[in-house]
Parts: structure tokens; C-alpha cells; sequence
């Protein structure tokens, strides 16, 4: 854990150092500062900033690199083809700068609905055909289980499909617990857990964080249209090439593992 101070505060500090050591500070600052979970200061409240109006949900702006914010993260990530490592480096930065708008799967579809999209593993909700809200999901681990003597594949399917229920707060079913339940295809549900990891992990449903799941209970109703489709994962070129290079080892695709 590291307090990270804003740029602003290197220069001054660097001031006295002369041209030399700003320029020595500001590749370390610029915009580019590594920030992880744990963080605090200024620098890690720009990074929340900065996620919340592209509409990826980092919970409280305060400053805190928490796991609300690690998972807004992931999701940005995942959304510019980048590798969810939690950690904002140089090219998270980059894309802040960029602000491309994400592309739409179904862009003939309802004006206000869900999708979810299995490839990236990110659920976005529309309103009048806006994205306002990108979270980081994690949906059918694709593998045969059996939990307490109840058997099956566990698969998010693609289709068109509307909410039919809703269940506020935690339920309990044969597979687990579900937080703020969203049900839009028989007992296949979009809802709140504490374990949201960054790749496909569940029975079928599509896991939530649990301040995204609160955000979604209250702005989806019944009947509003959600749509699933397989997508497919991209990949930032730009990354890809310095990664090659050896900047980073592999790159952190997610991948089908057994799990609820």
C-alpha cells in the first residue's frame, strides 16, 4: 500500500532539481503512474473519476484503491482489449485519454435494455441507446458440475430474453447465494456475489459485483429487454506489440475453469 501523490506535487518537489529533475519525475507521473489495489491519494481519486464518467462503476470517489474500484478497472480493461491485471499502468492511461465510446451488440435493440457479453465477459445497460453503466461480470464456466447432488452444464445462454423477476437482497437456491436478483431466463439470474472473478466461474448466471448489483436492482425492471451474446474477446494491438517486446509475460486472458 503506497500513498501516490498527484503529479502537481512531484513538479514542485522536483522544482529544485531543475529541468533535469522534472524530466526525471515525470515519466512516473505524467498521467502514467502505476496504481494498484491499496493505493490512496489524489492520483488514485483521478483514476476513479476518470472511470466513473465512462460509466464503469468505481464506488465511493475517495481516493482508495479498493476492490470496487479493481473491478471497474478490470471491466475498463476488458472493454479496450487490455489484460485484467488490476493494475492501472501506462496504456489504462492512455485509454482514460481516449474516451472511445463502446460498441454496441445489438444497436436495433430496445432503446433501454442489458447486454451482456459473454466474450468479454461485460454486462452494459442502455438508456435511450446510451451506455451509462459497464460492469465487469463473471457467467457460465462452460464445464459439467454437480453441486449437493444436482447436476448440469453451466452455461450462460445466448438469446433475447426480458427480466421476468426480481429478488431483493440474499436468497439461497440449490446452487448458492444470490444477492439482489435480476431473472431473465428461468432461474438464470443477473445478481450480486462476493466472488466476481475476472473470467467465466459460474453455474449459469452472471455474477455481479455487489455495488454494481445494488446500481442494476434499482435501475432495471421487469420487462426490460436483456441480451446475451457470445461477443468475443479483443486485444489492444498497441499492448500486444509491447508485450512482444517483453515488457509484460502472457497476457491474462481469462480462461473456461470449473467453479460457481
Amino acid at each position: 500500500m503506497k500513498y501516490v501523490a498527484p503529479f502537481a506535487t512531484v513538479l514542485v518537489l522536483a522544482g529544485t532539481a531543475g529541468a533535469a529533475g522534472i524530466a526525471a519525475a515525470a515519466p512516473a507521473a505524467a498521467g502514467s503512474e502505476v496504481l494498484r489495489p491499496g493505493d490512496w491519494g489524489m492520483e488514485v481519486k483521478r483514476l476513479q473519476r476518470a472511470l466513473d464518467r465512462l460509466g464503469f462503476d468505481p464506488g465511493p470517489v475517495n481516493g482508495r484503491f479498493g476492490q470496487e474500484t479493481t473491478t471497474a478497472l478490470w471491466a475498463f480493461q476488458k472493454s479496450r482489449g487490455l489484460p485484467t491485471r488490476g493494475a492501472a499502468d501506462e496504456y489504462v492511461w492512455r485509454a482514460i485519454d481516449r474516451r472511445r465510446a463502446p460498441h454496441a451488440m445489438v444497436p436495433s435493440g430496445a432503446a433501454d435494455r442489458v447486454e451482456i457479453n459473454l466474450g468479454r465477459q461485460l454486462l452494459t445497460v442502455y438508456r435511450a441507446h446510451r451506455p451509462v453503466l459497464i460492469s465487469h461480470v463473471s457467467t457460465g464456466a462452460e464445464v459439467h458440475y454437480c453441486h449437493n447432488g444436482r447436476c448440469g452444464d453451466a452455461v450462460t445462454p445466448v438469446g433475447d430474453y426480458r427480466v421476468t423477476s426480481k429478488s431483493p437482497g440474499w436468497t439461497t437456491g440449490p446452487l448458492g447465494s444470490m444477492y439482489n436478483s435480476l431473472y431473465f431466463n428461468g432461474g438464470i439470474a443477473m445478481h450480486g456475489s462476493t466472488k466476481v472473478p475476472p473470467r467465466p466461474a459460474s453455474h449459469g448466471c452472471v455474477r455481479l459485483p455487489m455495488h454494481v448489483a445494488d446500481r442494476l436492482y434499482r435501475m432495471v425492471g421487469v420487462g426490460e429487454p436483456v441480451y446475451v451474446r457470445e461477443g468475443r474477446e479483443v486485444w489492444n494491438r498497441e499492448y500486444e506489440r509491447y508485450d512482444r517486446r517483453g515488457g509484460h509475460a502472457g497476457h491474462g486472458r481469462h480462461g473456461r475453469v470449473r467453479g460457481r
